[in-house]
């Protein structure tokens, strides 16, 4: 079985993103701050997965600010399904 490393990106925009983009985004985390800006945290298997969130981005005319990788999770089977409770603790 091939295993991979999920990394876990935050991407900050400008602008006060609502919570339903969350979904159409990837089930990313949503946090608004108070200059304005939107943090969007959460896991991305690979290349073509982050390609597809900036191109996401790019749709809804949000601007890009920053991208970071903030840590690697625990290497899990490629087919594996990253839920919310694989997420615990991954919050600042």
């Amino acid at each position: 079985m091939t295993t991979s490393r999920t990394l876990i990106y935050e991407f900050r925009v400008e602008g006060h993103l609502d919570d339903h983009w969350s979904a159409w985004l990837g089930e990313l985390t949503i946090t608004r701050h108070h200059d304005g800006t939107s943090t969007l945290t959460g896991p991305v298997a690979d290349q073509a997965q982050l390609h597809g969130m900036l191109t996401r981005l790019r749709d809804i005319g949000a601007t890009l600010l920053s991208l970071n990788v903030l840590e690697a999770s625990a290497p899990r089977p490629r087919n594996h399904r990253v839920t919310r409770q694989d997420l615990a603790g991954t919050q600042p």
